[in-house]
């Protein structure tokens, strides 16, 4: 199954059978402060710093969020997608629980966009299925309903196959939907982790989609949480993870390195082309 997203003349192609595409997750102002500060000023420089240094660290889409309290983000998310894609030939991901903030942003994106998110709530489907079709955009659907989210990996994929059935009615390709089985923090539930990979295995056995999910949640107030999500990637790489929404700063290596021992990279060629890249 591929997916395909486009920037200006830039194809990126998610593939169940590889290789990893990393969605940078950097251009969100949760903990940064700056970026706040900035984008209410009006100042777009650091959100293009932002994006230079992922995409120089291995990221192939970049996701974009710039929802903080009292932002205008209709207006705003458009108008950095503008300015992203000015400078950038990358596919984005457009971020935002807002629906019109989505749509002001891709009368304004070029290429095919990924829509983060839809989910299994009645509310939300009915909000963005329509919109993903109309813009030609991917969308993620989170394994989640109007029920919340259930510890049964059986009823995540339930909620799966539902937006999958939904938005294939609603017009929308099946290769164009990508599920995120939800990584939650092993610190607040010992078995979260399991849960979200044996979740990841049953979507990729029953259904055949593409995969994504944040993979730093799993982690969440725990020290060294580098260490922890990368061999969290790993083990869901191995089980089908195929687009993680990652700080490819921090997990690029991993990623590489765990394609090469799975045998989806031959004679090492990207994991040495990393390497040699940031200059390790």
């Amino acid at each position: 199954m591929q997916t395909i997203l486009k920037g200006r003349k830039k194809e990126v192609v998610i593939d169940t059978n590889g290789p990893v595409v990393i969605i940078g997750e950097c251009i969100n102002p949760t903990r940064r402060k700056k970026l706040v500060t900035t984008l209410q000023e009006g100042n777009f420089q650091y959100v293009l710093e932002l994006a230079d240094i992922q995409i120089k660290a291995g990221a192939d889409v970049l996701d974009v969020n710039v929802g903080f309290p009292g932002v205008d983000d209709v207006k705003l998310l458009a108008e950095t997608v503008k300015v992203i894609q000015d400078r950038f030939d990358i596919p984005l991901c457009l971020d935002s629980p807002n629906p019109k903030a989505i749509e002001a942003a891709l009368k304004v994106a070029v290429g095919k966009c990924l829509i983060n998110s839809v989910n299994g709530e009645e509310k939300s489907m009915i909000a963005l299925l329509h919109i993903a079709k109309e813009y030609c955009a991917a969308i993620i659907g989170l394994a989640m309903d109007d029920d919340g989210i259930t510890h049964d990996p059986q009823q995540r994929l339930a909620v799966a196959e539902k937006i999958l059935a939904r938005a294939m009615k609603a017009g929308i390709r099946e290769e164009d939907v990508i599920i995120d089985p939800l990584a939650m923090a092993i610190s607040a539930d010992p078995g979260a982790c399991m849960i979200t990979l044996d979740t990841i295995k049953l979507i990729h056995q029953k259904l055949g989609l593409n995969i994504t999910l944040g993979s730093s949640n799993i982690s969440f107030g725990l020290p060294d949480r580098e260490v922890l999500n990368s061999a969290f990637m790993s083990l869901a790489i191995l089980n089908g993870l195929t687009c993680p929404i990652a700080n490819p700063e921090k997990i690029t290596a991993a990623v590489r390195a765990t394609e090469l021992i799975l045998g989806r990279d031959d004679y090492a060629v990207r994991f040495v082309e990393h390497f040699q890249g940031s200059g390790n």
